[in-house]
């Protein structure tokens, strides 16, 4: 991977880890998710309107696309409420990690050498040993599914937006109106359930100050991050782009412990290392 991809899918990386913990920060997690949506096609919104529209062949991958974030959306939401993001983030992004990888490989035949997969395998084991407090544990091993549940949900639009892209010639265009698309359909969905399900559904998403700003913020972080990674894929193989970028769970273990306050525990540190390994080989590849 040029050096040049491997930097700027780190970036990605980060603010992808960045607009997680913002999902922890003062709201509960729907609601957050929701105003995180939302804020990223407000961001994305004058960049689709500068693009133009996208082109006709990707608009059935856009579709399917939306609908593969809404069902992770919904999982990952779900699973905050269940469990720390140290839990939930690094299994919902590792098992993508894996399923990606395995396509990209068997049924894509992308280009992934000797390295490339020994790189993938560490990331995946530093997953794995993030996730083992979650075992034995009814509360958390509901958070666990539901996590897995976002990681085949992010492998499906991986693997469409990958391919959409280079369909498309460009990612800009197709990232950008895929961020609008998500921020209207989630933005009718939520005002539906409140006016199908009452004043009591109503409160619940009454807001305190300042949260728009961090709506936006978290926003702008979801969108610049995923635009990001998929100009990456068309740059470099799908699964390689898919497992730098998982370097977030790093990112979201130093977040976690920093702004959110949880446990630095000791697998925590053994993953970080595995992480930077995986990294590592898959830059050497």
């Amino acid at each position: 991977m040029d050096l040049a991809v491997f930097l700027v899918v780190l970036a990605s990386a980060a603010m992808q880890a960045g607009w997680n913990v913002a999902l922890k920060l003062r709201l509960d997690p729907l609601q957050a998710l929701v105003l995180v949506v939302i804020g990223a096609g407000i961001s994305a919104a004058p960049l689709a309107l500068w693009f133009g529209p996208p082109d006709a062949a990707v608009l059935p991958l856009i579709a399917a696309s939306v609908a593969c974030h809404m069902a992770y959306y919904g999982c990952l939401a779900s699973a905050y409420a269940r469990a720390e993001l140290g839990l939930a983030y690094p299994v919902a992004r590792g098992s993508a990690l894996l399923m990606t990888a395995a396509v990209s490989i068997l049924v894509l035949h992308e280009p992934i050498g000797v390295l490339g997969v020994a790189g993938i395998v560490l990331l995946a084991a530093s997953i794995v040993i993030l996730a083992r407090r979650s075992f034995g544990r009814v509360l958390e091993g509901q958070a666990l599914l539901l996590a897995m549940g976002s990681g085949i949900a992010i492998t499906g639009f991986t693997l469409i937006d990958g391919t959409a892209a280079r369909i498309a010639g460009s990612a800009n265009a197709y990232t950008t109106w895929l961020f609008v698309c998500d921020a209207v359909l989630v933005g009718l969905v939520t005002l539906g359930s409140r006016v199908t399900l009452g004043s009591k559904r109503r409160r619940a998403f009454t807001l305190p100050p300042g949260t728009f700003a961090l709506a936006l913020g978290g926003g702008a972080m979801l969108f610049v991050s995923y635009w990001l990674s998929i100009w990456a894929m068309t740059q470099a193989p799908i699964g390689l782009v898919t497992a730098v970028r998982e370097s977030s769970v790093l990112f979201g273990a130093l977040m976690a412990v920093l702004v959110l306050h949880e446990k630095l525990h000791a697998e925590r540190v053994v993953a970080a290392f595995l992480v930077l390994g995986g990294l590592a080989l898959i830059k050497l590849h």
